[in-house]
């Protein structure tokens, strides 16, 4: 293995790294070990305002830059990342705890996300419309929509900067971004390959702090002109809120409960191996997980006896290890949250069939877990537990199973493992969802759609419609 080092982190600010103004810093810790591995400028009202001046005057360079300018520096932003990948992989796996395959891969992904919109920025087409007099023309034409204020998690550390980040940068947007202080570094290297590729400075900030301080001063300065959030229903409830009494544009890709149908005429067996594998992927820290695994009843136990079997093969342990397939939790106040919520579904009734419990001392580390026949009034079948816990139940039948599926005010993603054409269809109009992947893994292209409705939020950040909502659509008519 490499023999790296864990950075401290900056702002990025005008195309500069700097401190903060106010010198403060947040302690940055290694989840598997428990250790304090570097430290985070901590952004004041003196580092936002500098980030809002560079965003402006950025956005007046970047919006009159060609696409075919910005596409090319994309790409070459893309292919720095590639160069780089397996030193940030490290980075991520030590802030985070995914494991280094993941890491790498997550970057790679990224990658693979920037070309993508980079060819979009060159495919943003307005419309010719036929005029009723001969003398004049009507057209609609694409335009940016201004500096763009983006919030993100610490899950998928960058992942979920890079789609805000792309989408924004191929519309000919400015943006500052709020990333998470529990994974900073990760980010902050994304920021760097885009820097080294050529962006000019002003058009990325990047800023680390207090989430709530922070969103309360961007979302509604007048130079914001977009909102661009992913994390929680209700914290994204209050930013889009805020955002809607200022008129600012906003996408948000918000939590979820995932429900998995699985049919008694489906592959049982790779069903099992498929969702086991998607559950406890980043230790089930991803908001379309399957969380709700309904199964048709004459295929319950076949499949409970695979899944679970799947579960105990999974090798839980640092992410720097090359033999573990699960890393720590990233935070620690997810353990005890974790506890509580599997207690109570055995208090109501549930089974629990293996894991539920903190593995050793040092580091977040927890066992994957399965429950079964778990009651609705339970608290785990109606809160996102974000970790790795998976709760399966029997159903009747589909329409059981949709009922199920469609019973809480999530939205985001859902899974089905189906042979049957009429339930494949049912499945793919019925359920309330903006994403289902029915008989494999299919969401997070970079090419397909990527986001809920419902309580999960709005907008897409994937596929051709991404694009769109950092644009304008600007009529202009002409008599000769």
């Amino acid at each position: 293995m490499a023999d790296y080092s864990y950075p401290h982190t900056h702002l990025f600010l005008n195309g500069e790294w700097k401190p903060a103004a106010g010198g403060e810093t947040i302690a940055v810790t290694d989840p598997a070990t428990g250790e304090v591995i570097g430290q985070v400028a901590k952004a004041g009202i003196a580092d936002l305002d500098a980030a809002l001046a560079a965003a402006q005057a950025g956005f007046a360079t970047w919006s009159a830059t060609s696409a075919y300018e910005r596409a090319r520096i994309m790409r070459k932003a893309a292919d720095i990342l590639r160069e780089r990948k397996d030193r940030i992989g490290w980075i991520m796996t030590r802030e985070q705890g995914k494991p280094l395959a993941e890491a790498i891969g997550e970057v790679a992904a990224a990658a693979d996300l920037i070309d993508w919109f980079a060819e979009e920025a060159r495919r943003t087409y307005g419309q010719v419309i036929p005029s009723r007099a001969p003398n004049v023309s009507q057209q609609t034409i694409k335009l940016p929509v201004g500096p763009v204020a983006a919030f993100t998690p610490w899950n998928f550390p960058i992942n979920q900067v890079v789609r805000k980040l792309s989408a924004a940068l191929a519309a000919g947007c400015s943006i500052i971004i709020k990333a998470p202080e529990e994974t900073p570094a990760s980010p902050a290297e994304l920021i760097r390959a885009f820097a080294d590729a050529g962006v000019p400075a002003g058009v990325i900030g990047l800023v680390y702090g207090v989430p709530a301080e922070i969103s309360e001063y961007l979302i509604p300065h007048p130079v914001i002109r977009k909102v661009t959030f992913t994390g929680s229903t209700p914290v994204g409830k209050h930013l889009a809120a805020l955002a809607g009494r200022h008129m600012k544009r906003a996408t948000m890709e918000l939590g979820g409960h995932a429900p998995a149908i699985i049919m008694a005429d489906a592959d049982i067996d790779k069903a099992a191996k498929v969702m086991a594998f998607s559950k406890f992927r980043n230790a089930g820290q991803v908001c379309v997980s399957p969380t709700r695994f309904l199964v048709e009843k004459p295929a319950y136990g076949r499949f409970v006896d695979g899944f679970v079997a799947a579960t105990k093969g999974v090798k839980v342990g640092s992410g720097l290890d090359p033999a573990s397939t699960m890393g720590p939790l990233a935070n620690e106040r997810r353990i005890p949250a974790l506890e509580e919520l599997i207690a109570d579904a055995v208090e109501q009734g549930g089974k629990l069939e293996t894991g539920g419990r903190r593995i050793g001392n040092s580091g977040n580390f927890f066992e994957p877990t399965v429950l079964t026949n778990v009651p609705v009034s339970a608290r785990i079948m109606n809160e996102e537990p974000f970790g790795p816990v998976a709760i399966i139940n029997p159903v009747s039948g589909l329409e059981e199973a949709i009922t199920e599926s469609n019973r809480l005010p999530f939205g985001l993603a859902s899974y089905a493992f189906a042979s049957s054409q009429a339930a494949v269809h049912a499945i793919g109009t019925r359920v309330e969802s903006g994403m289902t992947t029915i008989n494999h893994l299919g969401l997070a292209l970079p090419e397909v759609p990527f986001g809920g409705i419902k309580d999960s939020g709005y907008g897409d950040e994937g596929g051709s419609a991404a694009i769109e909502a950092y644009l304008v659509t600007k009529y202009v008519t002409t008599a000769a």
